[in-house]
């Protein structure tokens, strides 16, 4: 009986890490799509207030009740939050300017930075098989970025800029993780993000710092405008999949291995490609196709290495994304 409750346990985490990745596609498709006509201040705000009405509604009452938000670890969570609200706008401006499945690919380097993270602030031991997956991993980063030619951009760089945050994320995460419900991980960082994004929001949402023409800081600067009924049901998707992703994926870590819950992370990528396709016209060059095929290959043996390492006693870490 034990074994078969730990098969549907497991099951269960790996359908809400499918589940998390296919929400986070979804946002991340969106907000794209939204880029060109609103300012990124507003749309995370508008997303986190929906997102946090349908976290309060729909799922905190199934999980505990409001009972389950109590912390005695709020600075801590404040911390995290910062962390995931930098990565978020780092990689939203980033995908602005550039094609999704490129900018999603870069920030999947987050695993290795996780790593390299791992050894300075927690002492971790990391052997000479995992150090080669880093080393690949950054080798498909070199070749997305193409530096030196004239496909470089630097709006590239703000998806790595995203990979730092969510590594510090991470870490905060290694911290509370165990000790916080998922709808408190949900919640907290919600509330972040509709602080930061209303104090960025009255410092610059007049729009008097825009018209540079560069997609990215356009997005980041642009002024607030109210928007159409078509893009208020956009909006809605946007919040409820950003409240949805954020619970599920922190319900697959605690239901499940992180050996058998990451890889599912990654079907955001392959979705990433389609979307691109399909919504933006996007055709990722054979060179593009190249470095996402090192970090897919990287960060799969990374997370492959780590399930060896659990096996010999080591203990697991979960992750969290946006």
């Amino acid at each position: 009986m034990s074994k078969e409750i730990n098969t549907n346990l497991a099951l269960l985490g790996a359908l809400s890490a499918a589940g998390a990745a296919v929400c986070f596609s979804v946002n991340d498709m969106a907000i794209k799509f939204l880029s060109g006509g609103y300012a990124l201040h507003q749309v995370v705000l508008t997303r986190s207030a929906i997102g946090l009405f349908f976290l309060l509604a729909f799922i905190v009452p199934f999980v505990g009740g409001y009972a389950a938000l109590r912390t005695q670890r709020l600075g801590k969570h404040v911390i995290r939050g910062l962390f995931v609200v930098f990565s978020n706008m780092a990689f939203f401006l980033g995908i602005a300017a550039l094609p999704l499945a490129e900018g999603v690919a870069i920030f999947f380097v987050s695993p290795l930075i996780i790593t390299i993270f791992s050894v300075i602030f927690l002492k971790e031991s990391v052997g000479a098989r995992r150090w080669l997956a880093v080393v690949l991993g950054l080798v498909g980063v070199a070749i997305m970025l193409r530096p030196g030619s004239e496909a470089f951009q630097l709006a590239a760089l703000l998806p790595i800029a995203s990979a730092f945050g969510y590594a510090g994320l991470h870490i905060m995460t290694r911290h509370i993780g165990k000790t916080e419900s998922s709808a408190a991980l949900a919640f907290y960082i919600q509330l972040t993000f509709i602080a930061v994004s209303g104090v960025v929001g009255l410092a610059v949402g007049d729009g008097r710092f825009a018209g540079s023409g560069d997609p990215s800081l356009e997005f980041l600067l642009r002024a607030w405008t109210m928007p159409s009924p078509r893009d208020w049901a956009i909006l809605a998707v946007v919040g409820l999949t950003s409240a949805c992703g954020g619970f599920l994926i922190g319900q697959a870590y605690k239901l499940s291995e992180a050996a058998l819950v990451a890889p599912f992370e990654y079907l955001s990528l392959v979705m990433a490609v389609i979307w691109g396709l399909v919504i933006f016209d996007e055709r990722p060059d054979i060179v593009a196709m190249l470095g996402i095929a090192f970090i897919l290959f990287s960060g799969l043996f990374m997370i492959w290495r780590e399930a060896q390492v659990r096996r010999g006693g080591a203990q697991s870490v979960p992750r969290y994304r946006r």
